[in-house]
């Protein structure tokens, strides 16, 4: 799967998880970058994103992802 696949995938679970249809994410996209980004809206992401790529993160995954760059690297390492 290219890179374009998962943002475009990637851009659709973010719109939904955050209600917002303007969030565009790339590779340097953080929780600060997003305005409803906190903690328990990390968990309705990870799991959205999990279910959308059929994969699971584990733990360490989870707590040390610094941008969305990270996230789709660790998806392209497991589809």
């Amino acid at each position: 799967m290219e890179n374009k696949e998962i943002y475009e995938r990637l851009n659709n679970v973010f719109r939904d998880v955050f209600d917002d249809e303007s969030i565009t994410v790339n590779e340097n996209t953080t929780s600060d970058d997003i305005e409803d980004w906190d903690s328990l809206e990390h968990i309705n992401l990870v799991v959205a994103v999990e279910q959308e790529f059929g994969m699971k993160f584990n733990m360490n995954e989870v707590t040390t992802m610094k941008n969305v760059g990270e996230m789709v690297d660790i998806i392209k390492s497991r589809i």
